[in-house]
């Protein structure tokens, strides 16, 4: 039974329970970003990993730059390699079952941590073994997602990616205030310790979930992948054999798949130029490079230290309230990018975001925020309203995009790889900006602003409109001559008007009714491989 409707097609809740469990990959990935922030200021971490001038005494405690650097970016190291792993894991076992494997490589990761005593290089190396498992689910979860979820609410069920990662971030910051006051190696073992429920959460949980009907179809699965397409939709498995739309979605995936599958799919077929392959590419590459340079994650790696520096006295209240605003924005982002698309609120968010970065570096590089309290409380607003931006926009856009931009054939390679640009530049900026703050202080903001608009400026000439449409019908747009990014709003399949009349079309279909002539996304495929890439228009 469906749950509820949308655009009058059916919902089932299994398309919210898997968007919410497997989004324990994203909640993992936060929180393990939020717990380093605090645990390198605790007292007993530093007595035991810092180089002490006097032992015994936290106050001759201090991290150097690079031992700071590679606790803090060994994890992005670890996901960089995880998410390139992902992609023939995902493809392999079946989405479902590489989750659950990777939440085991996690776990691992954690339980070396928790038995480091006085060596660092355990711990960074249990954070490089934990980054092995993010990585790899950060690839398939947003791909699980995309390829899982109905069209109608595809960009609000992958966005649920995005929101955990803030929300372990948060909870991360939460449970660090609490635990800061335990006496010895409690207050960052027991922070690092709770991470082992969260893998045991999705590892399980994952189990209960359909596959990916996509997955399923590809190997020839097909009564499996028709009860997976009709428990979305909340259609009872009776039905899924005959029922018409969860027939009309089957054999929509089993036309592209088919027509994919003519040509044997490797790594370099994601750097041939025919049908658009190297641009998509290199696009969800940039993309996630981008999302790296907004800035973000100088905030959530580092925060406590910034907000230390500016004058703060508990960093650890502030984070807590950047974690909020990051947490409680990115509610608003869902609405954003279901309601917008996908394009204009990344190019409005890129202007927002930089027009508070830059007031945050030009407020700390024209004073002292440790001598004049209104620059401090001026740069701490300015980071909340960089995060509310950053949490409506960019931060659940990216990972939209990168689940429904590829075809079916290349998506998970192409997924690894676009995921692993971000696991790179997320290292290269954990490791160097203690260097580069050290060298340039606050005008580091400026750095990132000029990146936010040429991220900006990025989406507006590249990117492509891809809400609203089935993963197939992105495909095809794609690949369509005729279309460029800046009109790829108005653009539909072949045998519709519009995006408007696609959405009316599948109202019909659901009842039952039948489809205009020359329409149907059930001829789409046959009709773009036999005539070519006049299949599709711009309206």
């Amino acid at each position: 039974m469906a749950l509820f409707y949308v655009d009058g097609l059916p919902i089932g809740w299994v398309a919210i329970m898997l968007a919410i469990i497997a989004s324990m990959g994203g909640f993992i990935f936060g929180y393990d970003t939020g717990q380093i922030s605090d645990i390198l200021i605790m007292d007993d971490f530093k007595l035991r990993f810092a180089q002490c001038g006097t032992p015994g005494d936290v106050n001759s405690c201090n991290f150097s730059t690079v031992r700071e650097g590679l606790i803090v970016a060994l994890l992005s190291i670890g996901t960089l390699v995880g998410a390139l792993v992902g992609a023939p894991t995902a493809d392999y076992f079946g989405r479902r079952y590489a989750m659950s494997l990777e939440c085991i490589v996690f776990s691992v990761g954690v339980i070396i941590q928790i038995t480091s005593f006085h060596s660092w290089v355990q711990f960074a190396i249990g954070r490089l073994v934990s980054g092995f498992g993010v990585g790899s689910l950060s690839a398939a979860v947003p791909m699980y997602q995309a390829e899982t979820a109905p069209p109608q609410i595809r960009g609000t069920l992958t966005a649920t990616y995005q929101l955990f990662i803030t929300f372990g971030i948060l909870v991360a910051y939460c449970i660090s205030i609490g635990t800061r006051s335990i006496e010895g190696s409690g207050s960052w073992r027991t922070v690092v310790g709770i991470g082992l429920l969260w893998p045991l959460i999705l590892g399980f949980g994952i189990l209960l979930m359909p596959e990916s009907p996509r997955w399923l179809t590809a190997h020839g699965r097909y009564p499996e992948a028709k009860r997976a397409i009709a428990a979305t939709r909340g259609i009872p498995d009776k039905e899924a054999e005959n029922h018409f739309f969860v027939h009309r979605e089957m054999e929509e995936m089993r036309s592209a798949i088919e027509f994919e599958s003519k040509v044997k799919a490797g790594w370099l077929d994601c750097f041939k130029p025919e049908r658009m392959q190297l641009y998509r590419t290199c696009l969800g590459m940039t993309l996630q490079m981008f999302q790296q340079l907004t800035g973000a994650n100088y905030f959530f790696y580092y925060g406590a230290t910034i907000f230390t520096s500016v004058g703060i006295s508990d960093s650890f209240v502030t984070q807590i309230i950047l974690g909020a605003v990051n947490f409680g924005c990115t509610f608003g982002g869902m609405y954003v990018m279901e309601k917008f698309g996908r394009r204009m609120p990344l190019i409005i968010g890129g202007i927002w975001q930089s027009i508070w970065l830059f007031i945050f570096a030009a407020a700390g590089t024209a004073k002292d925020p440790t001598k004049d309290e209104g620059i401090g409380k001026l740069m701490i607003v300015s980071a909340c309203l960089f995060i509310l931006g950053y949490a409506m926009t960019w931060a659940p856009g990216i990972w939209i995009l990168i689940g429904e931009t590829f075809p079916t054939r290349t998506r998970a390679r192409q997924a690894a790889l676009s995921t692993a640009s971000n696991w790179l530049w997320n290292f290269l900026l954990a490791f160097f900006t203690p260097f580069i703050t050290k060298a340039i202080g606050y005008r580091y903001g400026f750095v990132f602003a000029a990146c936010n608009l040429t991220g900006a400026v990025i989406v507006y000439f590249f990117l492509y409109e891809s809400s609203d449409l089935s993963l197939e019908s992105v495909d095809m747009m794609y690949c369509d001559p005729t279309c460029k990014p800046w009109t790829s709003r108005t653009w539909a399949p072949a045998g519709f008007n519009s995006r408007r009349d696609l959405i009316e079309q599948g109202r019909a279909a659901e009842m039952h009714k039948p489809l205009e002539a020359g329409g149907g996304e059930e001829t789409r495929f046959e009709k773009a491989a036999g005539g070519g890439l006049d299949a599709a228009h711009t309206a």
